[in-house]
């Protein structure tokens, strides 16, 4: 009984041995974004400056474009009616109640009926343009981002190189230490990959509200056209 005891301990001791003679496991390393932008530089600050500027005009122009596409179906309907009617004074006040681009655009036509159709015509074109470049606002701005931010980007990467390749030389030739070099190499990877995501981001906001601005300009358009083909019409073809 005394022998089984003493070998219990001697296993024991055995193994407490083998426990602290065992190698410590650590666990690897995260990568956490807000370090990952720190090691970025200051280039860091102007892309996210970019990225912040981005956001807000595309949710800004997404709201403005929302407002414009919206019209009430009847709208030229109701404008034909008034003017077979001689109610000019009817239909201004429809356009300027309804607050839309297609509208403002054909109340300035209204404005100047009894005048030759040429003045008409470039009065409603007049407006469709301003109307148009209200929509652009801010998309040469996002069109500017969408370039500039992948350039700024590999501007910190050039650096970032420039500083490794600093920190070799200085290290000297026989004794290269990677540690010495990983700070460059990190900045340099880190710029690249925030410049590329607010260049992407851009790129596909902007081509995405052009599109927007298109199908306004197309609905601008047709209702020109509607208004120009209701003036032409002769009163009896009500």
């Amino acid at each position: 009984m005394l022998f089984l005891q003493e070998t219990q301990m001697v296993a024991g001791m055995a193994a407490d041995t083998l426990n602290a003679m065992a190698p410590m496991v650590e666990e690897p390393a995260k990568l956490n974004f807000f370090e990952m932008c720190l090691k970025g530089g200051w280039i860091m600050i102007p892309l996210a400056l970019m990225l912040i500027l981005a956001i807000y005009i595309f949710i800004e122009r997404m709201i403005v474009t929302q407002h414009a596409s919206k019209e009430d179906v009847s709208f030229m309907d109701r404008i034909k009616d008034y003017i077979y009617d001689g109610k000019l004074d009817a239909a201004l006040k429809l356009c300027r109640d309804t607050k839309s681009p297609s509208a403002r655009m054909i109340e300035k036509g209204i404005s100047r009926l009894g005048r030759p159709m040429s003045d008409v015509l470039v009065a409603i074109e007049n407006v469709g343009n301003i109307e148009v470049a209200k929509l652009e606002k801010g998309l040469s701005l996002l069109a500017t981002i969408s370039g500039g931010a992948p350039m700024l980007g590999f501007l910190g990467t050039v650096m970032g190189m420039v500083k490794a390749f600093f920190e070799m030389e200085q290290a000297g030739g026989n004794t290269i230490n990677l540690s010495q070099l990983s700070g460059g190499i990190y900045t340099a990877m880190v710029t690249t990959v925030a410049g590329l995501i607010v260049g992407v981001c851009a790129y596909f906001a902007y081509n995405y509200l052009v599109g927007r601005v298109n199908e306004v300009m197309r609905r601008l358009e047709m209702r020109s056209m509607e208004f120009l083909d209701l003036l032409n019409e002769p009163a009896a073809g009500k």
